[in-house]
């Protein structure tokens, strides 16, 4: 495999978060940052100390420049990013409805990042990766951004670099029948695959239980097939057995960017040279800290934090 690192690419919005407990309409303040999926993992992958870079659109107006600001102040490389004149960066708002339930809603409709085509992936640069990662939501959201997935995904395997897909199901975006289709063809062609236990059932069509659900999305091919469990922790059909991990006890304060987090731990693990088991107690670790923080990828542990050992209350020992 070659020395670039991670490539990614998707849609990166612009996040507006109430910093108050109820209705959005009571807000008096927000927080401004921003979120996606694939840019998440670049940011939690980086702040391992592995190159990362994010292949997307965004507007030319501030939100855009906001996103490319604030990758690049993450070290995420977006020198191969768009910025598309006709169309606005999409947004995201999120309200803390209750002090233990989030909503977000998303603007992402003829959105730059919805614009997304073939053309504007960096071939030398996905032919140079180590891994390159993918998820099922850019795939949904256009059929240019579903083209661009493909030949990205092509070019890589052409290239002998392994692909990562996470299954990220939106429903608001597709069908469960057109969506398990399209991913189950994705999952053929990669050599790992994230999913929860639903999403794994939605693409195999199998149900009974976490194990039966990774079992069957290995016999699809790839190497490592990976479900993040939330509280149960995680397992993976990997090495020639199934591995599992619990999760480590922490005070939860927002569960949005978890996942994100525990595939960015496992990348990293796996740029490392670790073997699969020991990549699933890193994505757990990363998923812990990043649900200690608010936001989507700000919690996410550098390399030093990574190793610091817990309380079983959650509190980290120094």
């Amino acid at each position: 495999m070659g020395a670039g690192g991670l490539v990614t690419l998707g849609e990166t919005m612009a996040l507006f978060s109430s910093d108050r407990v109820g209705p959005l309409r009571h807000a008096d303040t927000m927080r401004v940052g921003i979120a996606g999926a694939e840019s998440n993992v670049a940011i939690g992958v980086r702040r391992l100390e592995h190159p990362a870079a994010w292949i997307g659109r965004v507007g030319s107006d501030e939100l855009g420049q906001l996103v490319l600001g604030r990758l690049r102040a993450e070290r995420v490389d977006v020198d191969a990013a768009v910025v598309d004149p006709g169309a606005p960066t999409g947004l995201m708002l999120k309200e803390h409805r209750t002090a233990d339930l989030a909503r977000v809603t998303y603007y992402r409709r003829d959105s730059a990042g919805s614009r997304l085509r073939p053309g504007d992936l960096d071939e030398a640069r996905i032919r140079a990766a180590r891994v390159l990662h993918v998820t099922g939501i850019t795939p949904a959201l256009s059929d240019g951004a579903r083209s661009a997935v493909h030949a990205a995904v092509e070019t890589a395997r052409a290239a002998g670099v392994p692909v990562s897909l996470d299954v990220n199901y939106r429903a608001a975006l597709w069908s469960p029948e057109r969506a398990g289709a399209e991913l189950r063809d994705l999952a053929r062609q990669a050599e790992l695959v994230f999913a929860g236990e639903e999403e794994a059932e939605l693409v195999v069509g199998v149900r009974g239980g976490p194990e039966r659900a990774a079992a069957a999305l290995a016999a699809l091919g790839p190497r490592h097939a990976v479900l993040k469990l939330g509280a149960e922790g995680a397992l993976a059909v990997t090495d020639g057995g199934l591995h599992r991990e619990p999760a480590l006890p922490v005070r939860a304060v927002d569960p949005v960017g978890a996942g994100d987090a525990f595939v960015a731990g496992y990348l990293a693990g796996l740029l490392d040279g670790i073997a699969g088991p020991e990549c699933v107690r890193i994505g757990t670790r990363c998923g812990a800290f990043a649900v200690a923080v608010p936001g989507d990828w700000e919690g996410m542990p550098t390399r030093e934090e990574l190793d610091l050992p817990h309380h079983d209350d959650g509190t980290v020992l120094r």
